[in-house]
């Protein structure tokens, strides 16, 4: 018999109450999701990646709430990080 282990999301995370640290990893703009240019940095390889403050925060995080500013607007890579996902709860601890 063959037990098959599933990552299931954990409910009790949610944005609102989470200290926002997915917002601290590098953000490669792959598809255009329409954020605003204000936002985006060129790397040394000509890659558009989301900008992010000298303290490593993603620009578009607002500091008062710890939500995205450009949550309709966010990259690609955003939306695929799944909350209470397997690693949304690696980068919480």
């Amino acid at each position: 018999m063959t037990i098959e282990i599933v990552n299931l999301p954990n409910s009790n995370v949610t944005c609102s109450t989470c200290k926002a640290n997915c917002c601290r990893l590098e953000v490669m703009l792959i598809t255009d999701t329409g954020v605003p240019e204000r936002y985006i940095e060129f790397d040394h390889w000509g890659g558009m990646t989301m900008a992010r403050l000298d303290d490593g925060w993603c620009a578009a995080l607002d500091r008062a709430t710890m939500l995205c500013s450009i949550y309709e607007n966010r990259p690609l890579i955003c939306r695929e990080f799944e909350m209470g996902g397997y690693e949304c709860i690696e980068e919480r601890t």
